[in-house]
């Protein structure tokens, strides 16, 4: 598929400054990095830019400072892993707008790359604020905005889209991945195109269910959300996880599926579990056990997936050409509850000519430490998720829509 928007290689970025919105926004344990994902996967954006001789100066956020500085959310450690990936020292900048931004840029030689420090840091970046994008702009002595940061790019703040009005803005190779990959999965994929849906609530995913309803040849549904799905078609679920103002919106979930497949297929693409692993408490310590669905007992609480369901999903995916998986298939967290989702990663690992993306988010953790490969076992790990789950629904992303047009 073609991208709608310009990316740095349709501009002339060569031996110009140009500032980089990468999502850095990654998992930090006693002040390490415990996934580096995101870093990894902004390299080739950065490797062109050095490649072009650009002084690179890259921007993000980490976590939720709410405005403030808290050093427990500084973006230095993302500057020494980003060093080691690179392989060249990546100069920290303890500030994204000012003096101090603008001398490290003057003193940078080409193919240089500084990174600066959380735009968080600012309660301007989350209230979009233009003054604040036009300082980050003027600052870095920017030539071009490249935006790569796919995790961010559903929300408006000052350095996803109100920084477009200061700098003629591309996509980066990472942006542009992210958006044709998901895009070409739901508008034109090899088929048959499954998708494994999961997660807690089906109130956060109602516009990509009701998406795939149209455009997949089957749903699998898992995870708490599955406990929903449950509840509605009357099945007691005991003390499991469950929505109950969900009645309507499965009313029109269920409406279409008839509507697209009959009421006689209905259950055969709209596939639920048969049965559920359940304990009487959610603990580490919490032993697992298989009840078929119709046997939930009043003080059960489902945390996975049970092992007919396991099998049966293993099977219906093995025969799809294109799946694409949101959501863990339980407590993932939790190795006893993991075995859902270690079977559907397995399967989508496995399956000779699939092409598997893997969500963003949880899911994307999750395969991450299953695979010990660096996602390399899937066709597609994204980097966003809510940038995944609006991308899948339709929805504009605000962060996108700011870049400069392709010609037709």
């Amino acid at each position: 598929m073609s991208f709608a928007k310009l990316t740095i290689r349709d501009v002339p970025v060569h031996d110009k400054v140009v500032l980089v919105r990468a999502d850095y926004n990654v998992p930090l344990m006693g002040g390490k990095i415990s996934d580096d994902l995101r870093i990894r996967a902004s390299v080739p954006t950065l490797q062109y830019l050095r490649e072009q001789s650009c002084k690179v100066v890259v921007m993000s956020h980490l976590g939720r400072p709410d405005g403030d500085t808290k050093l427990e959310f500084s973006l230095a450690p993302v500057a020494e892993r980003l060093s080691e990936l690179l392989g060249v020292e990546v100069r920290f900048v303890d500030a994204c707008y000012g003096d101090k931004v603008t001398q490290a840029v003057k003193a940078a030689k080409s193919g240089d790359v500084l990174l600066l420090e959380n735009v968080r840091f600012h309660a301007e970046e989350e209230a979009n604020d233009s003054t604040f994008a036009g300082k980050i702009a003027k600052s870095s002595l920017a030539r071009y905005f490249v935006q790569d940061g796919f995790g961010v790019v559903h929300r408006a703040h000052a350095s996803t889209e109100a920084i477009t009005h200061f700098l003629p803005s591309v996509a980066g190779l990472l942006l542009e991945r992210e958006v044709t990959t998901i895009s070409h999965a739901m508008e034109d994929p090899e088929r048959p195109l499954y998708a494994v849906m999961g997660g807690a609530k089906v109130s956060d995913k109602i516009k990509v269910i009701e998406a795939f309803v149209h455009v997949a040849d089957k749903i699998l549904i898992g995870g708490a959300m599955a406990n929903t799905f449950l509840a509605y078609k009357g099945y007691d679920i005991g003390k499991s996880k469950a929505e109950t103002d969900q009645q309507e919106t499965l009313d029109a979930i269920y409406e279409a599926a008839r509507a697209k497949v009959g009421e006689a297929g209905v259950d055969d693409f709209i596939m639920l579990p048969v049965d559920v692993a359940v304990a009487g408490e959610i603990s580490p310590e919490a032993s697992r056990r298989n009840a078929k669905v119709d046997a939930i007992g009043v003080d059960d609480i489902a945390a996975d997936i049970g092992d007919l369901t396991i099998e049966r999903f293993s099977h219906e995916l093995a025969h799809a050409k294109t799946v694409v998986w949101n959501g863990t298939m339980g407590l993932a967290e939790l190795p006893e509850f993991a075995h859902g989702s270690a079977r559907v990663a397995m399967t989508l690992a496995t399956t000779p000519g699939m092409t598997s993306i893997v969500g963003g988010g949880d899911t994307a953790d999750f395969a991450l430490k299953w695979d010990g490969n660096g996602g390399r076992s899937f066709t597609h790990v994204s980097t966003g998720g809510g940038a995944s789950l609006d991308l899948m629904a339709g929805n504009k992303l605000p962060g996108v829509e700011a870049l400069l047009e392709a010609k037709k």
